[in-house]
Formats: C-alpha cells, sequence, structure tokens
C-alpha cells in the first residue's frame, strides 16, 4: 500500500469485497480525496474500485451514508459521478468504479473552458428530475454546525451578533426571490471531489447531497475554487447561456457568502470531535474570514437588495 498504513478496519472490508467483486488483485493506493473519509484504490478481479471508508464523525455531521449511495448512484446513471459497485454497513464502505482521469486544480477550474464543462455538469444534475431523499438547507445547516462546535468547546471567531444578523437578512433576501422547486444538488464542490475523464467532469463525494437551491451549487463552487469576479461572470454566463444580471451576480455572491460560513463552522466542529490530524480549525477561520470581508463589505447591503429582485 502506498501513501499511509493500512487501517485495521480496510482487511475486513476487503475480505468482504473479495466476495462480492472477485479477488484482490495488486496493491493498494491512498487516494489524495476526501477529508471526512478515508479513500483507496483496490483492485478486485482485475476491474480498479475505489473503495471509501466512512469517517467516525459522519453522523454528528448529518451525513447520512443510504443518502450519499443513493445520490451517487442517480449520479453515476446521469454519467457525472462513478457508478456504485457496492455498498458495505459496520464499517460503513461505499466502492465506486475508478475513473483513470486527472484530477483538476483550482486553478484549472477557473479556466473558461473548464467553467463551461462545470457548469454543463452542473445542468445535468439539476435538470435531472431526479428526487433526492435528503433537503440541504445551508441556513439550518450552518445552525447545526454552530451548535456543534459550541458544544464540542470549541470558540468561534467573530461577533456572533452581527453574523446571526447578517445570516436573517441574506435568507429573507433570498427568499423574496421567486419560489423556486428543490433541485437534487452536490454542495460540496472542491475541485478535490471533481476528475476530468477526457472532455468529461466527474464528480465524487456526494455526502452532502441533497434537493437544495441550484445557486447554492454555484456560490459553493465559487468560493471553494475561489473565483474572481472575471471567472464569476463566465460561470453564470455559460449556466445560464446568457449574460449575468445584477440580479443573478447578487444570488451567487450571496450563495458564496453562505458556503463560507458553512465551511467555517463545519471546519470549526470538525476541530472539536474529529480525530484526524488535519488543520480543521485553520480550515474553518480562513473561511469565516473570508465570509466576515464579505458581510462588512458595502457591497453586501446592495446584493441583499439585489437579490430579491
Amino acid at each position: 500500500m502506498t501513501g499511509s498504513s493500512e487501517p485495521p478496519e480496510l482487511s475486513e472490508v476487503i475480505a468482504r469485497l473479495s466476495a462480492l467483486l472477485g479477488q484482490r488483485t495488486g496493491t493498494i493506493e491512498q487516494l489524495r480525496r476526501g477529508v471526512t473519509n478515508r479513500a483507496f484504490k483496490v483492485d478486485f478481479a482485475d476491474a480498479a474500485y475505489v473503495v471509501q471508508l466512512a469517517g467516525p464523525e459522519s453522523e454528528q455531521l448529518g451525513i447520512d451514508r443510504e443518502v450519499e449511495c443513493n445520490a451517487n448512484k442517480r449520479a453515476g446513471e446521469l454519467g457525472i459521478a462513478p457508478p456504485v459497485a457496492a455498498m458495505l454497513h459496520e464499517p460503513s464502505c461505499l466502492v465506486t468504479m475508478f475513473i483513470a482521469g486527472h484530477q483538476p486544480t483550482a486553478e484549472e477550474l477557473r479556466e473558461p473552458a473548464q467553467l463551461a464543462r462545470v457548469a454543463r455538469t452542473l445542468h445535468v444534475l439539476h435538470d435531472s428530475g431526479e428526487r433526492l431523499s435528503a433537503r440541504f438547507d445551508p441556513f439550518r445547516t450552518i445552525e447545526a454546525y454552530a451548535e456543534g462546535a459550541t458544544d464540542a468547546g470549541v470558540e468561534i471567531p467573530g461577533d456572533r451578533k452581527e453574523r446571526r444578523s447578517r445570516l436573517r437578512k441574506a435568507e429573507k433576501a433570498l427568499a423574496g426571490r421567486r419560489r423556486l422547486e428543490p433541485v437534487p444538488c452536490h454542495n460540496d464542490l472542491l475541485a478535490n471531489n471533481f476528475t476530468l475523464d477526457g472532455d468529461r467532469l466527474v464528480l465524487y463525494d456526494w455526502e452532502y447531497a441533497g434537493m437544495g437551491d441550484p445557486y447554492f451549487d454555484l456560490g459553493n463552487f465559487a468560493a471553494s475554487n475561489e473565483l474572481d469576479a472575471a471567472a464569476e461572470e463566465g460561470l453564470l454566463d455559460a449556466y445560464f447561456g446568457e449574460p449575468p444580471t445584477a440580479q443573478s451576480r447578487a444570488i451567487l455572491r450571496l450563495m458564496r457568502y453562505l458556503s463560507d460560513v458553512r465551511d467555517g463552522m463545519w471546519g470549526l466542529f470538525q476541530s472539536g470531535i474529529s480525530e484526524r490530524q488535519i488543520d480543521f480549525e485553520g480550515w474553518g477561520h480562513k473561511h469565516l474570514e473570508r465570509a466576515t470581508a464579505a458581510g462588512e463589505a458595502p457591497e453586501f447591503r446592495t446584493w441583499l437588495k439585489e437579490a430579491s429582485g
């Protein structure tokens, strides 16, 4: 095995999977994908698979592995995710086919050609008509993570009263739009969760997928991959097929703000409950600092006004 020492539960999982998928062959390779989970490339009967072991803190983070498996399976049928091969319980493990592609960087994803591919991929998902059993609401998720972090004894930086006020104003502004029916969304569009397979982008890690607002996927992608104003324009143009309006820009930027608050609270919550040697606290602080800067910017009031139309 390359990349790290083998976790003890992996041997049990591989033995069980061998009965389903065929005898294991070759070496085991740990993949640089995911933070909550650990992923490994394993060959069974000369076919390559990704074996994903769920992190022990999954339930506390609100992750339902059955929902994840179902979302991944449906996205695989749409051609935008690796096909699901198996799912095991105790320990929780999702197995998908390995896609031998290139994992793009955030810098690559900011290129116009890749922005167009991202827009097409999200359109396939959002317009699919699929119904997922989970609902994703960024406001309620932020509240749950903040409460979890506090209960875990983690100090949340910044002015909590001001942050809550901004979140209430953002929720009111976004609710003032023409009501949209929720659509299936991925909600975790980090560069590490993409693989470029020729001209096709494939999405991994569907653990936060749920029915929600398609604009959150756009804002989350913009925040996660640090799009500048020109790249935001390119993403909106590619997604909607026309130049962005003042309203679409404002909604995107509010959703980008929400994405940073969500990721900030997620990082702080993880720092209080995870045993993995990852700087979750630093991750949380980085995203909350970005959100605070956006909330304190003079443009924030303009976004609130323009988002509702």
